[in-house]
């Protein structure tokens, strides 16, 4: 295998988990990033641009960028906290507030707060959107917002796999007055120099190259079920939070449609470097080449203290979620206790850990079966664990 880019002395457990990940865990294209206290000390890439390249497929180039699916969810969780560090949205406020519409059909005693870390009680929609619906952002909104509870705000917790997108975008568009995909590129992405995009633009479409499944060794991700159901049961039945949940957009679109990667679902179609993700990641712990610190001190800790724990009505499996951020744990495993982030559906993932001052983007054309901890992904992070 042909691997391209620089490991900073100490690093080299990375790069060897790098090649281990085509050879052994059937990558076909992909990249890593991680940077230390502002300074990038791993940036890899090899494989072809395309999934489905062969040997003479055009190459994956140090710019090429990939959607990260989930892994979406932290940076647009971003747009809300730091809305709410300039002072202009309340965490704790009923979403009603600044968007009235939401309200109806019992909806008033749900909070922002409750919206970020997956307690709202409104991860499925009954009527699920079409492609087309989906990808127009005010379709979206008005359906959550029609939409019942499933369960009693704050009081339980279960991932909003689809439903986040629309929640947080509507709520973003109401306080800022622009789209979360323009305020993510203005507020976030530009001022920090970060490849990455939610609402991918014409002028950038070149960059980015085929997803799709590949096959791999390994189990589902490391999920573990709750006692007398499988997660592979959850995702069967019909009638299931889970299997409702994902499919809240049926069909679900093809993520290779330049349509689907115009538009700015932030739940699900971000699209990025393995450089842009982490340097995203640790431009909100510190600066980065002479770029501005996101999080203040205090936006920090509420990022990644402890709101949801526990069994996942949706995944069927402990999760642990912050605000807007999964948090280390069995489901999605990072660095270290105080780490946060976000994992992709089928292997992307990004995330920071102050206290080492790491900042960590692994970016894949190939997507396998698992949801919050793909094996490739965590053998990367088990070469950083390794290198510090």
């Amino acid at each position: 295998m042909d691997v391209n880019g620089t490991v900073a002395e100490g690093f080299e457990p990375v790069r060897e988990a790098f090649v281990r990940n085509f050879e052994v865990l059937g990558d076909r294209g992909a990249a890593v990033a991680v940077y230390r206290d502002g300074r990038l000390v791993v940036d890899l890439w090899a494989g072809t641009k395309d999934v489905d390249g062969t040997a003479d497929s055009a190459p994956w180039e140090r710019g090429t960028a990939q959607i990260v699916r989930s892994a979406t969810k932290g940076v647009a969780a971003a747009a809300l906290l730091l809305l709410h560090q300039r002072g202009l949205l309340d965490l704790d406020a009923p979403v009603g507030e600044y968007w009235p519409e939401f309200k109806a059909v019992g909806k008033e005693r749900v909070l922002v707060r409750h919206v970020l870390s997956h307690r709202a009680g409104l991860p499925v929609l009954d009527r699920p959107l079409t492609p087309e619906e989906a990808l127009d952002p005010l379709r979206g909104a008005e359906a959550v917002a029609r939409q019942g509870l499933v369960w009693e705000p704050g009081t339980d917790h279960g991932y909003h796999a689809l439903t986040y997108g629309w929640l947080l975008g509507e709520l973003v568009r109401r306080v800022a007055g622009r789209g979360v995909g323009e305020w993510i590129a203005e507020e976030i992405a530009g001022p920090v120099g970060a490849d990455l995009w939610v609402g991918l633009p014409a002028a950038e479409a070149g960059r980015v190259g085929r997803s799709g499944r590949v096959e791999a060794p390994g189990n589902a991700g490391g999920l573990r079920s709750r006692p007398k159901r499988s997660v592979a049961e959850a995702y069967d039945d019909p009638a299931s939070l889970t299997r409702r949940a994902f499919a809240a957009i049926t069909p679900f679109p093809d993520q290779n449609d330049p349509a689907y990667r115009a538009a700015a679902l932030p739940a699900t179609n971000g699209i990025a470097t393995a450089e842009g993700l982490a340097r995203f990641y640790a431009s909100l712990v510190g600066e980065v080449g002479g770029g501005p610190r996101l999080f203040t001190p205090e936006t920090l800790a509420a990022a990644r203290a402890e709101e949801s724990a526990g069994p996942d009505r949706v995944l069927v499996i402990n999760t642990r979620f912050g605000l807007g951020y999964m948090l280390h744990g069995s489901a999605s495993p990072f660095l270290d206790p105080g780490s946060f982030g976000h994992p992709g559906r089928g292997g992307s993932l990004g995330f920071a850990d102050p206290e080492s001052g790491i900042a960590f983007g692994y970016v894949t054309n190939g997507f396998s079966k698992t949801v919050t901890a793909d094996p490739r992904a965590q053998a990367l992070v088990r070469g950083v664990r390794a290198a510090l």
